[in-house]
């Protein structure tokens, strides 16, 4: 399943689309403005692919395109076009990096991005609702659906044996799942 940004936002000010959080300026490089970027994509310096950004920072937003930057193994690092020395990179840190949901591509037949799944209601195979997905957890082992209804469940994205179906188009998820569990 790929993975995106865990996080989506309300559309903004500049677009009534929604959002996708890629990552977050944590710090600085050099003394020529390169930054290091928290990256929320796999692998991390796919970010790059999805312009132009929204940057978010003191509550203000200002769209960047142009964005050049690879990985380096230790950090993800970027140069921004109008940034061209360390000061302004300072400046920078905090600032997180959204981008419109339609800037990522389709997911492959049977993958899904994470902030696609996020709301949609889940039930078990024998139709007991179980709420609606709150986010997905990434646990090293496998991906985890975190269901909220009347109770919060963590239950494994396990396709085939646990996850028997998504429908996108406002049927669910169906798991196979004790909701005693």
């Amino acid at each position: 399943m790929p993975r995106s940004p865990p996080k989506a936002g309300p559309a903004s000010v500049m677009s009534e689309e929604r959002r996708i959080k890629l990552g977050k300026v944590v710090g600085v490089h050099g003394v020529r403005g390169e930054l290091k970027i928290e990256s929320h994509t796999d692998p991390r310096d796919r970010l790059f692919r999805y312009q132009p950004w929204i940057l978010c920072h003191a509550r203000s937003e200002r769209m960047v395109e142009g964005v050049r930057g690879h990985d380096n193994g230790r950090n993800v690092l970027a140069v921004f076009p109008d940034v061209e020395d360390r000061d302004q990179a300072q400046a920078l840190i905090g600032a997180e990096i959204w981008v419109p949901r339609s800037a990522l591509p389709p997911p492959a037949p049977g993958e899904y991005y994470w902030v696609d799944l996020e709301g949609l209601p889940v039930r078990t195979v024998d139709g007991i609702e179980l709420g609606t997905v709150s986010h997905m957890l990434e646990t090293g082992a496998n991906d985890v659906i975190v269901v909220h209804g009347e109770r919060e469940r963590l239950i494994p994205f396990l396709k085939e044996s646990v996850v028997k179906s998504v429908d996108m188009d406002g049927g669910g998820i169906v798991v196979d799942w004790d909701p005693d569990f």
